[in-house]
Protein backbone atom coordinates (compact mmCIF):
# COMPACT_ATOMS: atom_id res chain seq x y z
CA UNK A 1 0.00 0.00 0.00
CA UNK A 2 1.06 3.59 -0.70
CA UNK A 3 -0.26 5.96 1.96
CA UNK A 4 0.04 9.67 2.46
CA UNK A 5 -2.02 11.63 4.94
CA UNK A 6 -5.51 10.11 4.62
CA UNK A 7 -5.03 8.72 1.09
CA UNK A 8 -4.13 5.09 0.44
CA UNK A 9 -3.61 3.30 -2.88
CA UNK A 10 -2.80 -0.37 -3.30
CA UNK A 11 0.55 -0.81 -5.07
CA UNK A 12 -0.99 -3.67 -7.07
CA UNK A 13 -3.61 -1.23 -8.33
CA UNK A 14 -0.86 1.09 -9.55
CA UNK A 15 0.99 -1.79 -11.19
CA UNK A 16 -2.15 -2.82 -13.05
CA UNK A 17 -1.88 0.43 -15.00
CA UNK A 18 1.80 -0.01 -15.90
CA UNK A 19 1.30 -1.48 -19.43
CA UNK A 20 -1.08 1.31 -20.37
CA UNK A 21 1.29 3.94 -18.94
CA UNK A 22 4.34 2.47 -20.69
CA UNK A 23 2.42 2.34 -23.95
CA UNK A 24 1.39 5.97 -23.58
CA UNK A 25 4.91 7.12 -22.74
CA UNK A 26 6.34 5.04 -25.61
CA UNK A 27 4.01 6.72 -28.09
CA UNK A 28 5.07 10.09 -26.71
CA UNK A 29 8.81 9.39 -26.63
CA UNK A 30 9.46 6.75 -29.30
CA UNK A 31 11.68 4.70 -26.98
CA UNK A 32 10.78 1.70 -24.85
CA UNK A 33 13.65 2.32 -22.43
CA UNK A 34 12.77 6.00 -22.06
CA UNK A 35 9.14 5.02 -21.54
CA UNK A 36 10.12 2.79 -18.63
CA UNK A 37 12.05 5.66 -17.05
CA UNK A 38 9.08 8.00 -17.56
CA UNK A 39 6.70 5.56 -15.86
CA UNK A 40 9.02 5.26 -12.89
CA UNK A 41 9.01 9.05 -12.59
CA UNK A 42 5.21 8.98 -12.95
CA UNK A 43 4.90 6.63 -9.96
CA UNK A 44 7.23 8.84 -7.91
CA UNK A 45 5.21 11.96 -8.74
CA UNK A 46 1.96 10.11 -8.03
CA UNK A 47 3.15 9.22 -4.55
CA UNK A 48 4.37 12.76 -3.87
CA UNK A 49 1.01 14.22 -4.88
CA UNK A 50 -1.16 11.46 -3.43
CA UNK A 51 -2.74 13.83 -0.94
CA UNK A 52 -4.00 15.97 -3.85
CA UNK A 53 -5.78 13.07 -5.57
CA UNK A 54 -9.41 13.76 -4.70
CA UNK A 55 -10.96 10.91 -6.64
CA UNK A 56 -12.89 13.24 -8.97
CA UNK A 57 -11.33 11.34 -11.89
CA UNK A 58 -10.37 7.69 -12.06
CA UNK A 59 -6.94 6.56 -10.88
CA UNK A 60 -6.18 5.62 -14.50
CA UNK A 61 -6.97 9.13 -15.76
CA UNK A 62 -4.97 10.74 -12.95
CA UNK A 63 -1.92 8.57 -13.65
CA UNK A 64 -2.04 9.24 -17.39
CA UNK A 65 -2.28 12.97 -16.71
CA UNK A 66 0.89 12.76 -14.64
CA UNK A 67 2.60 10.56 -17.26
CA UNK A 68 1.73 13.01 -20.02
CA UNK A 69 3.36 15.86 -18.14
CA UNK A 70 6.42 13.74 -17.34
CA UNK A 71 6.83 13.15 -21.07
CA UNK A 72 6.29 16.82 -21.91
CA UNK A 73 8.96 17.72 -19.37
CA UNK A 74 11.29 15.22 -21.07
CA UNK A 75 10.95 16.30 -24.70
CA UNK A 76 11.33 19.63 -26.42
CA UNK A 77 9.73 20.93 -29.61
CA UNK A 78 12.89 20.04 -31.54
CA UNK A 79 13.50 16.57 -30.04
CA UNK A 80 12.13 13.49 -31.76
CA UNK A 81 13.09 9.94 -32.65
CA UNK A 82 13.83 9.05 -36.27
CA UNK A 83 13.83 6.10 -38.62
CA UNK A 84 16.76 5.93 -41.07
CA UNK A 85 14.31 6.02 -44.00
CA UNK A 86 13.18 9.51 -42.94
CA UNK A 87 16.53 11.28 -42.93
CA UNK A 88 18.68 10.45 -45.94
CA UNK A 89 18.15 9.10 -49.46
CA UNK A 90 18.43 5.34 -49.83
CA UNK A 91 22.02 4.17 -49.94
CA UNK A 92 23.74 1.41 -51.87
CA UNK A 93 25.81 -1.63 -50.96
CA UNK A 94 28.86 0.60 -51.44
CA UNK A 95 27.71 3.32 -49.01
CA UNK A 96 29.80 3.77 -45.84
CA UNK A 97 28.40 2.48 -42.56
CA UNK A 98 27.99 5.48 -40.26
CA UNK A 99 26.11 5.35 -36.98
CA UNK A 100 24.39 7.77 -34.62
CA UNK A 101 23.70 7.43 -30.90
CA UNK A 102 20.83 5.16 -29.88
CA UNK A 103 18.93 8.18 -28.54
CA UNK A 104 18.51 9.39 -32.12
CA UNK A 105 16.49 6.40 -33.29
CA UNK A 106 12.95 5.13 -32.89
CA UNK A 107 12.89 1.83 -30.99
CA UNK A 108 10.51 -1.14 -31.09
CA UNK A 109 8.61 -2.14 -27.97
CA UNK A 110 7.47 -5.54 -26.65
CA UNK A 111 3.71 -5.85 -27.13
CA UNK A 112 3.24 -7.04 -23.55
CA UNK A 113 4.86 -3.85 -22.25
CA UNK A 114 2.37 -1.59 -23.99
CA UNK A 115 -0.90 -3.53 -24.33
CA UNK A 116 -2.84 -4.50 -21.18
CA UNK A 117 -3.72 -8.18 -21.18
CA UNK A 118 -7.26 -7.55 -19.96
CA UNK A 119 -8.34 -4.94 -22.54
CA UNK A 120 -11.52 -5.39 -24.55
CA UNK A 121 -11.11 -6.29 -28.27
CA UNK A 122 -11.78 -2.77 -29.55
CA UNK A 123 -9.35 -1.19 -27.08
CA UNK A 124 -6.71 -3.80 -27.91
CA UNK A 125 -7.09 -3.14 -31.64
CA UNK A 126 -6.59 0.60 -31.11
CA UNK A 127 -3.56 0.02 -28.90
CA UNK A 128 -2.01 -2.38 -31.42
CA UNK A 129 -2.36 0.19 -34.19
CA UNK A 130 -0.83 2.83 -31.94
CA UNK A 131 2.47 0.98 -31.36
CA UNK A 132 3.19 0.13 -35.01
CA UNK A 133 6.51 1.59 -36.11
CA UNK A 134 4.88 3.61 -38.89
CA UNK A 135 2.37 5.20 -36.50
CA UNK A 136 4.89 6.01 -33.76
CA UNK A 137 7.25 7.45 -36.38
CA UNK A 138 4.41 9.65 -37.64
CA UNK A 139 3.70 10.81 -34.09
CA UNK A 140 7.31 11.96 -33.84
CA UNK A 141 6.57 14.46 -36.62
CA UNK A 142 4.18 16.29 -34.31
CA UNK A 143 5.15 18.94 -31.74
CA UNK A 144 4.94 17.36 -28.26
CA UNK A 145 1.71 19.06 -27.16
CA UNK A 146 -0.03 18.14 -30.42
CA UNK A 147 1.24 14.60 -29.92
CA UNK A 148 -0.18 14.53 -26.39
CA UNK A 149 -3.55 15.95 -27.44
CA UNK A 150 -3.91 13.41 -30.23
CA UNK A 151 -2.96 10.42 -28.08
CA UNK A 152 -5.18 11.41 -25.18
CA UNK A 153 -8.22 11.75 -27.45
CA UNK A 154 -7.66 9.15 -30.19
CA UNK A 155 -6.03 6.38 -28.13
CA UNK A 156 -7.22 6.94 -24.55
CA UNK A 157 -10.62 8.35 -25.47
CA UNK A 158 -10.47 11.58 -23.47
CA UNK A 159 -12.72 14.53 -24.21
CA UNK A 160 -11.27 17.83 -25.40
CA UNK A 161 -12.17 19.31 -22.00
CA UNK A 162 -10.19 16.61 -20.16
CA UNK A 163 -7.21 17.16 -22.44
CA UNK A 164 -7.43 20.92 -21.90
CA UNK A 165 -7.33 20.41 -18.13
CA UNK A 166 -4.32 18.09 -18.44
CA UNK A 167 -2.38 20.47 -20.71
CA UNK A 168 -3.57 23.59 -18.84
CA UNK A 169 -4.98 25.20 -21.95
CA UNK A 170 -8.35 25.95 -23.52
CA UNK A 171 -10.69 23.57 -25.30
CA UNK A 172 -10.35 25.73 -28.41
CA UNK A 173 -6.57 25.31 -28.32
CA UNK A 174 -6.94 21.55 -27.95
CA UNK A 175 -9.32 21.35 -30.91
CA UNK A 176 -6.94 23.43 -33.00
CA UNK A 177 -4.02 21.17 -32.05
CA UNK A 178 -6.06 18.10 -32.92
CA UNK A 179 -6.98 19.49 -36.32
CA UNK A 180 -3.33 20.14 -37.18
CA UNK A 181 -2.18 16.77 -35.80
CA UNK A 182 -4.81 14.82 -37.75
CA UNK A 183 -3.88 16.65 -40.94
CA UNK A 184 -0.22 15.74 -40.47
CA UNK A 185 -0.98 12.06 -39.87
CA UNK A 186 -3.42 11.91 -42.80
CA UNK A 187 -0.55 12.86 -45.08
CA UNK A 188 1.47 9.86 -43.90
CA UNK A 189 -0.97 7.25 -45.31
CA UNK A 190 -0.50 4.89 -42.36
CA UNK A 191 -2.08 1.50 -43.16
CA UNK A 192 -4.60 0.22 -40.60
CA UNK A 193 -3.59 -2.66 -38.37
CA UNK A 194 -5.15 -6.04 -39.03
CA UNK A 195 -4.51 -9.64 -38.18
CA UNK A 196 -2.12 -11.41 -40.52
CA UNK A 197 -3.85 -13.21 -43.35
CA UNK A 198 -3.05 -16.85 -44.03
CA UNK A 199 -0.98 -15.67 -46.99
CA UNK A 200 1.00 -13.26 -44.81
CA UNK A 201 1.56 -15.92 -42.15
CA UNK A 202 2.95 -18.12 -44.88
CA UNK A 203 5.29 -15.34 -45.99
CA UNK A 204 6.59 -14.93 -42.44
CA UNK A 205 7.10 -18.68 -42.10
CA UNK A 206 9.01 -18.74 -45.38
CA UNK A 207 11.11 -15.77 -44.26
CA UNK A 208 12.20 -17.65 -41.13
CA UNK A 209 13.09 -20.78 -43.07
CA UNK A 210 14.87 -18.91 -45.87
CA UNK A 211 16.83 -16.70 -43.47
CA UNK A 212 18.02 -19.59 -41.30
CA UNK A 213 19.04 -21.52 -44.41
CA UNK A 214 20.43 -18.28 -45.84
CA UNK A 215 18.69 -18.89 -49.15
CA UNK A 216 19.08 -15.39 -50.60
CA UNK A 217 17.03 -16.04 -53.75
CA UNK A 218 14.12 -17.29 -51.68
CA UNK A 219 14.43 -14.39 -49.25
CA UNK A 220 14.38 -11.82 -52.04
CA UNK A 221 11.33 -13.45 -53.61
CA UNK A 222 9.37 -12.63 -50.43
CA UNK A 223 10.10 -8.90 -50.67
CA UNK A 224 8.09 -6.12 -52.32
CA UNK A 225 9.71 -4.43 -55.30
CA UNK A 226 10.19 -1.23 -53.29
CA UNK A 227 11.02 -2.93 -49.96
CA UNK A 228 13.00 -0.88 -47.44
CA UNK A 229 15.70 -2.28 -45.15
CA UNK A 230 17.15 -0.30 -42.24
CA UNK A 231 19.63 -1.13 -39.49
CA UNK A 232 19.75 1.54 -36.77
CA UNK A 233 22.04 2.80 -35.29
CA UNK A 234 23.44 2.87 -38.85
CA UNK A 235 22.19 5.74 -40.98
CA UNK A 236 22.32 3.56 -44.11
CA UNK A 237 19.12 2.15 -45.46
CA UNK A 238 18.47 0.26 -48.68
CA UNK A 239 15.50 0.17 -51.02
CA UNK A 240 14.57 -2.39 -53.63
CA UNK A 241 15.18 -6.08 -54.13
CA UNK A 242 18.40 -5.70 -56.12
CA UNK A 243 20.26 -3.64 -53.51
CA UNK A 244 19.06 -5.87 -50.69
CA UNK A 245 20.15 -8.95 -52.61
CA UNK A 246 23.58 -7.37 -53.07
CA UNK A 247 23.75 -6.58 -49.36
CA UNK A 248 22.79 -10.11 -48.33
CA UNK A 249 25.42 -11.59 -50.63
CA UNK A 250 28.06 -9.06 -49.55
CA UNK A 251 28.34 -7.32 -46.17
CA UNK A 252 25.21 -9.04 -44.89
CA UNK A 253 26.57 -12.52 -45.53
CA UNK A 254 27.92 -12.49 -41.96
CA UNK A 255 24.34 -13.47 -41.06
CA UNK A 256 24.79 -16.92 -42.60
CA UNK A 257 24.12 -19.58 -39.95
CA UNK A 258 21.90 -17.29 -37.83
CA UNK A 259 18.92 -18.29 -35.71
CA UNK A 260 15.62 -16.41 -35.37
CA UNK A 261 13.43 -16.57 -32.26
CA UNK A 262 9.89 -15.16 -32.60
CA UNK A 263 9.03 -12.30 -30.24
CA UNK A 264 6.08 -9.92 -30.02
CA UNK A 265 7.17 -6.40 -30.96
CA UNK A 266 5.39 -3.29 -32.21
CA UNK A 267 2.27 -5.35 -33.06
CA UNK A 268 4.18 -6.83 -36.01
CA UNK A 269 5.98 -10.06 -36.94
CA UNK A 270 9.29 -9.82 -35.10
CA UNK A 271 12.32 -11.89 -34.14
CA UNK A 272 15.33 -11.93 -31.89
CA UNK A 273 18.18 -12.52 -34.34
CA UNK A 274 21.23 -14.44 -33.12
CA UNK A 275 24.51 -14.66 -35.03
CA UNK A 276 26.52 -17.86 -35.00
CA UNK A 277 29.53 -17.59 -32.67
CA UNK A 278 33.10 -18.60 -33.35
CA UNK A 279 32.64 -21.81 -31.37
CA UNK A 280 30.29 -24.38 -32.84
CA UNK A 281 26.86 -24.34 -31.24
CA UNK A 282 27.21 -20.85 -29.73
CA UNK A 283 25.29 -17.74 -30.69
CA UNK A 284 25.25 -14.05 -29.74
CA UNK A 285 22.55 -11.41 -29.95
CA UNK A 286 22.60 -9.41 -33.17
CA UNK A 287 19.30 -7.58 -33.70
CA UNK A 288 15.60 -7.33 -33.03
CA UNK A 289 13.99 -7.68 -36.47
CA UNK A 290 10.57 -6.14 -37.06
CA UNK A 291 8.87 -6.89 -40.38
CA UNK A 292 6.22 -4.79 -42.11
CA UNK A 293 4.00 -6.42 -44.72
CA UNK A 294 1.94 -5.10 -47.61
CA UNK A 295 0.21 -6.86 -50.46
CA UNK A 296 1.27 -10.29 -49.26
CA UNK A 297 4.97 -9.40 -49.28
CA UNK A 298 7.54 -7.90 -46.91
CA UNK A 299 7.62 -4.13 -47.38
CA UNK A 300 9.84 -3.22 -44.42
CA UNK A 301 12.80 -5.10 -42.92
CA UNK A 302 13.87 -3.27 -39.76
CA UNK A 303 16.88 -4.61 -37.85
CA UNK A 304 17.49 -2.83 -34.54
CA UNK A 305 21.07 -3.50 -33.48
CA UNK A 306 21.08 -1.98 -29.97
CA UNK A 307 21.02 -5.43 -28.41
CA UNK A 308 22.31 -4.44 -24.96
CA UNK A 309 19.20 -2.32 -24.42
CA UNK A 310 16.62 -4.23 -26.43
CA UNK A 311 17.24 -7.93 -25.80
CA UNK A 312 16.67 -7.68 -22.01
CA UNK A 313 13.35 -5.91 -22.70
CA UNK A 314 12.22 -8.93 -24.68
CA UNK A 315 13.51 -11.39 -22.09
CA UNK A 316 16.14 -12.65 -24.52
CA UNK A 317 19.68 -13.60 -23.43
CA UNK A 318 22.64 -11.86 -25.07
CA UNK A 319 24.32 -15.21 -25.73
CA UNK A 320 23.09 -18.77 -26.03
CA UNK A 321 23.84 -22.28 -27.22
CA UNK A 322 22.02 -24.80 -29.40
CA UNK A 323 20.01 -26.01 -26.40
CA UNK A 324 18.28 -22.62 -26.18
CA UNK A 325 16.82 -23.01 -29.68
CA UNK A 326 15.57 -26.59 -29.46
CA UNK A 327 12.04 -25.59 -28.47
CA UNK A 328 12.10 -22.16 -30.07
CA UNK A 329 13.25 -22.27 -33.66
CA UNK A 330 10.35 -24.54 -34.59
CA UNK A 331 7.80 -21.90 -33.50
CA UNK A 332 5.84 -20.54 -36.43
CA UNK A 333 4.03 -17.27 -37.08
CA UNK A 334 0.57 -18.84 -36.69
CA UNK A 335 1.44 -19.45 -33.03
CA UNK A 336 3.12 -16.13 -32.41
CA UNK A 337 1.53 -13.34 -34.46
CA UNK A 338 -1.99 -12.04 -34.70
Amino acid sequence: MLSKNDMTIDVAELEAHRPSLIGHCYRMLGSATDAEDAVQETIVRAWRSLDRFEGRSSLRTWLHRIATNVCLDTVSDSSRRFRPIEELPAGTIHSPLESLDRTHWLEPIPDAYAIPADGDPHETAVLRQSIRLAFVAALQQLPPRQRAALLLTEVLGWSAAEVAECLETSVASVNSALQRARATLAGRNIPPVSELSDEERGVVDQYVDAFQQYDVDRLVSLLCEDVQMSMPPYTLWLQGRDDIRGWLLGTGSVCRGSKLVPVRASASPAFAHYHAGEESGTYHAWAIIVLELAGGRISGWNAFLDVEKLFPLFGMPLSSTDDFFVDRVSMRSKETFR
